[in-house]
């Protein structure tokens, strides 16, 4: 017994592995030393925000008001740093180097960049052992950017890193298709960033189809819109695997976040001044060389006329490689924690509505490991900054063994007032009927699919 209760107090010693340096890894951070818990957080890329810098040129759907976590403005408060306007809305890039960056340059050494996380496991035990295996440490296996290997010991381990590294193939039955890999060349997976001279060159005076039903495909498409007024010949192609109903486009004037719904009225005005035109129906099986063009093939063999480049905004997928010899508890289609899936699953919920959880929706049969902020969301397609900041502040306060604060709400999201109808798969001769609500709870949102830089939102 004696020496159980000495592993346990060395264990408690251990720091907690953070793995990301993005909004809600680094939140994370600021709640652990706010309990007087020593994190230790690990950043793949060169510097805060890696991944949300990708994204840059996109502006957010919320405010300064509602993607600061308030354990890291207290965190940030003597070194001088003021928020933002509440009500504006950074970019990507505004919200990397005005928040994220200062935020872990207070962290210090307590965040590590260039550092790539390559496995995590309990100490001594794959994921077949039962005997002892709650009492022993966490092993973090690192590589860094110059290639040497590491292994350090954790109390915890909550991974942070995100869904942005394994973006969705075009295939319709979520392989990519046919063709696809070897005409990467020409094909995109992001929202493109028309302010870079390369990337404008890219699509401009060229046909190019965009593949996605989201807010992604909805940026796209605007932005293309907008090069087209400029340069002749610039045209979209929206390849959508469902057919087009009233909500297709969002809630419109009736969405409470106006820069939500502006952008849907953006991407409808494109269609409609025949900058871009709709596909419907279209799961894509295989793309094929059309000289020096592409030709998209459906699943029932419909062919498209040629394209120039594809940009393909079908969501993302979390990597769950490295933590495969974890019991991890995850919802079969998402990819979520199990008792979050039914909350989130949008072959349920067509609102993107979800209400505050915290540990006790994110805990595994693995004792003392967490998937926050996106990846804990699995293949769900909407996230909200200020879900992440709760989730994080909830398993930090279960960590610090205050379990009264793990379980208390301290959250209230704002809500839409716009629902759409349920469902993945809607036929498209029944898409018109797809417009019944589902929900009547608060609202999720998603980050780095927000409107162009021109306009306001997340």
């Amino acid at each position: 017994m004696a020496a159980l209760i000495n592993n346990v107090l060395t264990t408690n010693q251990l720091p907690v592995v953070v793995i990301g340096a993005g909004p809600i890894g680094l939140a994370a951070a600021a709640h652990l030393v706010e309990r007087g818990i020593e994190p230790l957080v690990l950043e793949a890329g060169p510097a805060a925000g890696s991944a949300v810098r990708d994204w840059s040129h996109v502006r957010l759907f919320s405010p300064w008001g509602e993607v600061v976590d308030p354990a890291a403005e207290k965190l940030l408060a003597p070194t001088g740093w003021v928020r933002p306007d509440t009500s504006a809305y950074p970019t990507g890039g505004d919200w990397a180097e005005r928040y994220l960056q200062p935020l872990a340059d207070v962290l210090e050494d307590k965040v590590r960049y260039g550092t790539t996380v390559t496995g995590v496991a309990r100490a001594g035990r794959d994921r077949i052992v039962d005997s002892g295996r709650d009492e022993q440490p966490f092993t973090v296996h690192l590589q860094s950017a110059d290639g040497h290997e590491e292994r350090i010991t954790a109390r915890a381990v909550i991974d942070a890193s995100g869904t942005w590294s394994v973006p969705s193939p075009m295939g319709a039955d979520g392989l990519p298709a046919l063709g696809e890999k070897t005409a990467s060349d020409r094909i995109a997976y992001r929202v493109p960033d028309l302010n870079d001279a390369a990337v404008r060159a890219r699509y401009a005076g060229k046909r190019t189809a965009v593949i996605g039903s989201g807010a992604s495909a909805f940026t796209a498409l605007a932005l293309l819109a907008d090069l087209a007024k400029e340069n002749d010949g610039t045209h979209a192609v929206w390849i959508l695997r469902r057919g087009i109903s009233d909500n297709t486009y969002g809630g419109g004037e009736a969405d409470q976040l106006p820069a939500r719904g502006a952008l849907g009225l953006r991407a409808k005005a494109a269609v409609e001044a025949g900058h871009a035109s709709a596909v419907t129906g279209f799961r894509a099986q295989a793309v094929k060389r059309d000289g020096d063009q592409l030709a998209l093939v459906a699943e029932d063999g419909r062919r498209l006329d040629p394209v120039d480049e594809i940009i393909v905004l079908t969501g993302f997928r979390p990597d769950l490689t490295f933590l495969s010899e974890l019991r991890l508890g995850l919802d079969e289609r998402l990819q979520a924690p199990t008792a979050l899936a039914p909350l989130i699953d949008p072959n349920v919920h067509s609102c993107g509505t979800v209400y505050p959880h915290g540990v006790n929706e994110l805990s595994h049969p693995e004792q003392g490991v967490y998937l926050v902020g996106m990846k804990s969301y699995g293949r769900a397609p909407t996230f909200l900054a200020m879900t992440g900041y709760e989730q994080v502040r909830s398993i930090t306060a279960a960590i610090a063994g205050d379990q009264e604060a793990a379980e208390r709400v301290e959250l209230t999201l704002p809500e839409t007032g716009v629902c759409g109808g349920a469902g993945l798969f809607d036929e498209p001769e029944n898409a018109e009927q797809s417009g019944g609500g589902c929900c009547a709870a608060p609202t999720t949102l998603q980050i780095g699919s927000g409107a162009p830089a021109t306009s306001g939102g997340c």
